[in-house]
């Protein structure tokens, strides 16, 4: 007897044998039981999932001597000439070899004479999507109409190409792939009835490999008993066919887990020397990924897997998380994606072995806001208590009661209880802010409402008295030398006063006049002006910068990264690291003037100055946020400003 290969000699001979579309035998089984044939039906679907076999034994069924029957007998005359593929009544055409029109007409031909010896004549057209447009049209009057005892049955893998003018005139079965489980159930009866031992992992990977398609999967399972000598096993396949199983894989990522890059990319040549092409690893190492992701998400079934659980190295499961392999998974479909494109396939692949190997340093954006988060509350009590303890001090100096300043703290921003204290200036995040409950803030611009005694009518007079206790003398008449200073920086970048006195330069011609122009083309941006004592440079700068905070933040925050204020005369010298921040400090000289006029009751030049100051930094000392912070996203301190 000749050979008779698997899929062939396993063909479904009734519908109970359909496997995996349940849903189309049932409809069949009602429709010949009540006897409701269609004229027309169009099956579709993947290759191999029984469309031509549910043709056969539809046709059987229904020319069956015993039928029409939804079980037809398979032995009378008719079944098994049906079977056999000899029967005058049912003819099979290949669409894809009779494409014309001429084709189509002799049909039309055809179906004017009654059947020969059966209840049906009918045809099956196979890949019906490669009939050319007029053979299509040829054929609609027909299938819309045709004589009772003639049934069209059309099959196709590609619906698409089907025009709509056909598919409207035929009943529609949609055909779908085998699930992994049916399959192997199938594989496992079929090497039960050729005497071949098969183990579980070797028929779930022919499984997998066929796609869902019964007849792939036993044209697989042929060639695997070929070679295997009565016995299917796992190992025999992944040597014959030059896969890299489980075993070998778990090998290769324990090495990237570990981040040992030199011995990851030997045993990678080591694979590639045994012949194992370059395509056929990266998909057994994008299958591996992906069960070991199911497996991370405590999905174990083995029909997804392929192989039991327990196969997969525990060490990579544990040492990168969802994320991480996720991350490694598009990697790898990214990689198939590129190596027709690449100059060289293997170097994309070492690329790849070695962007692995530091994957256990990957933090997602998830990770790292909820770092932020982590460290929100600290900063937020970090920042309450700094103005806290600035505006009590502030106000302690200023001699503002205790009420006051409490309710100086809670109203001012953090930028406020740096300028106040005189430290460093405490930038203002949004993403830091606590909700306010959807009412707006009171002072959205970051500043600190005004006192109510801090009037524009009250600044002359505070000022004067102030200045009438301090130590240093009244300011002199116009045009009287005032004396001067001469600075140099300390060792420290400190800025130091000589009690020489120099005389004031003489301004150029005109620039008063130049001053007074600019003076009157910027913006008139109304700055509250606060009582202090003038005596202390200090305690000035404070309440410079608190009160210019209020309209004025960003003149405020270059006020705050100024240091060692002196007041010599008329004429006030500050330093600065940055010569971007002078030319910004001059730009708003006319603005300061114009403050420290109100101030002191007389004008105070304003002249910034260029001093490196480059502190220690003491990694001991830092605060707790700041290590917090560094430790978090992995950073390290240059600098304290």
């Amino acid at each position: 007897m000749a050979y008779e290969v698997t899929a062939t000699r396993r063909r479904p001979q009734r519908f109970e044998d359909l496997v995996g579309q349940e849903f189309v035998a049932e409809t069949f089984r009602n429709t010949i039981a009540s006897g409701k044939i269609a004229h027309a039906y169009l099956f579709s679907g993947p290759r191999g999932c029984g469309k031509t076999s549910t043709a056969r034994i539809l046709a059987k069924a229904l020319n069956c001597q015993k039928g029409p029957t939804a079980s037809p007998c398979g032995e009378c005359e008719a079944c098994k000439e049906i079977t056999a593929g000899s029967s005058l009544d049912v003819i099979e055409i290949d669409g894809a070899s009779n494409t014309s029109v001429n084709d189509v007409r002799q049909i039309k031909d055809e179906v004017l004479f009654p059947p020969n010896s059966c209840r049906y004549k009918i045809y099956i057209i196979d890949e019906v999507h490669m009939l050319s447009t007029s053979a299509f049209n040829a054929l609609l009057k027909t299938i819309e109409e045709p004589p009772p005892y003639v049934v069209f049955i059309f099959a196709t893998t590609e619906l698409q190409k089907v025009p709509a003018t056909i598919k409207s005139r035929c009943q529609q079965f949609n055909f779908r792939l085998v699930p992994v489980e049916k399959v192997k159930e199938q594989l496992a009866l079929a090497a039960q009835e050729s005497g071949i031992k098969a183990d579980d992992e070797a028929l779930y990977w022919i499984a997998r490999e066929s796609g869902g398609s019964m007849r792939d999967s036993y044209t697989l399972f042929d060639q695997v008993a070929a070679f295997s000598g009565g016995e299917i096993t796992y190992e025999k396949i992944r040597d014959k066919l030059g896969l890299v199983g489980v075993d070998r894989l778990n090998e290769l990522f324990g090495l990237c887990v570990k981040g040992d890059s030199t011995n990851a990319l030997l045993k990678l040549d080591e694979y590639m020397q045994n012949g194992v092409s370059i395509e056929q690893l990266i998909s057994n190492c994008t299958d591996y990924l992906r069960s070991v992701l199911l497996i991370k998400n405590g999905v174990k079934k083995e029909a997804l897997l392929g192989q039991s659980a327990e196969r997969f190295s525990a060490e990579v499961l544990d040492a990168w998380n969802s994320v991480q392999i996720e991350r490694a998974l598009g990697l790898f479909m990214q990689l198939y994606r590129d190596i027709r494109y690449s100059l060289s396939p293997r170097y994309e692949f070492e690329l790849a072995v070695s962007r692995l190997c530091w994957l256990s340093e990957y933090v997602s954006p998830a990770d790292v806001k909820k770092a932020v988060d982590a460290v929100k509350p600290l900063l937020d009590e970090s920042v309450r208590a700094s103005a806290s303890v600035a505006a009590s001090a502030v106000a302690s100096e200023a001699g503002v009661s205790s009420s006051q300043a409490g309710t100086s703290s809670q109203a001012g921003t953090s930028s406020q209880a740096g300028a106040k204290s005189g430290g460093a200036y405490v930038p203002q995040f949004a993403a830091l802010q606590e909700d306010s409950g959807g009412q707006s803030h009171p002072f959205p611009d970051g500043g600190a409402e005004p006192p109510d005694t801090n009037s524009a009518e009250n600044i002359g007079a505070d000022a004067a008295s102030s200045w009438e206790d301090s130590e240093q003398p009244p300011a002199p008449d116009e045009g009287e030398w005032q004396g001067g200073f001469d600075w140099q920086p300390s060792p420290e970048g400190q800025v130091s006063t000589s009690s020489e006195a120099a005389p004031e330069q003489a301004a150029p011609l005109g620039q008063t006049e130049q001053t007074e122009q600019a003076e009157s083309d910027l913006p008139q941006t109304e700055v509250p002006v606060s009582s202090v004592d003038t005596g202390d440079i200090q305690k000035v700068r404070a309440t410079m910068i608190s009160d210019f905070s209020v309209n004025e933040p960003l003149i405020a925050g270059l006020l705050e990264k100024t240091f060692d204020w002196k007041l010599g005369g008329d004429t006030l010298v500050l330093c600065t690291e940055n010569t971007f921040e002078i030319m910004q400090l001059e730009q708003n000289a006319a603005k300061f003037a114009s403050y420290l006029e109100k101030v002191y009751g007389r004008r105070i030049d304003f002249k910034p100055v260029h001093i490196e100051r480059k502190p220690e930094v003491t990694l001991a000392d830092l605060p707790v946020q700041v290590q917090l912070l560094r430790d978090t996203f992995k950073g390290s301190v240059i600098g304290i400003n």
